[in-house]
């Protein structure tokens, strides 16, 4: 009898000291973008357009509708763009994409690379694409590659076709150049 006495009273012991425990349950500390989002789609398709004209497509993994549709956060973003004519331009894959109706901007972030028709590509973590300028710029690190040919820097400003393409600091590249004969 006194040993079943003894270990009532460490079991008593034991649940007393464990409901002591007066930390606060976990709480996540900000709210999660599905929270805020109007609408949340699966394998979503979005066309884009410039004055009525489709100029690609965003299809995601995921993708969330803010600001009363008229900016989608993608998640696994592939895009792929067309000439007005609707020729094939270029592809760009994200990690994440945000395309804004109001401001006609694509952004994208993670591994971002941007890939043309005729093999030009580009990698940075950062890239915004205007419709309305068609220009594509970025404030971070990249790689563009034509060919053989690398360049790299910190910031850049180019078109659409990287015809035009301005490295903003800490410019560097490996060139193939040719050498006349005498």
């Amino acid at each position: 009898m006194r040993f079943a006495s003894l270990s009532l009273a460490a079991a008593c012991i034991v649940v007393i000291v464990a409901c002591q425990d007066t930390s606060p349950p976990p709480v996540a500390a900000t709210h999660g973008i599905a929270d805020s989002a109007d609408q949340v789609m699966f394998g979503a398709k979005f066309v884009l357009t410039t004055k009525g004209i489709q100029r690609g497509e965003l299809i995601a993994d995921t993708m969330f509708a803010l600001e009363e549709g008229t900016k989608f956060d993608a998640r696994i973003a592939h895009v792929t763009f067309t000439t007005e004519t609707g020729a094939p331009q270029g592809t760009m894959d994200a990690k994440r994409g945000v395309y804004s109706t109001r401001t006609q901007t694509l952004e994208g972030w993670g591994d971002v690379v941007v890939k043309l028709v005729d093999g030009r590509m580009l990698k940075s973590p950062h890239v915004i694409y205007n419709q309305v300028t068609h220009i594509i710029t970025g404030d971070t690190t990249y790689t563009l590659y034509r060919g053989t040919d690398s360049q790299h820097g910190i910031g850049f400003t180019a078109n659409e076709t990287f015809t035009r393409f301005t490295c903003l600091k800490n410019c560097g590249g490996n060139f193939s150049v040719q050498v006349p004969e005498k």
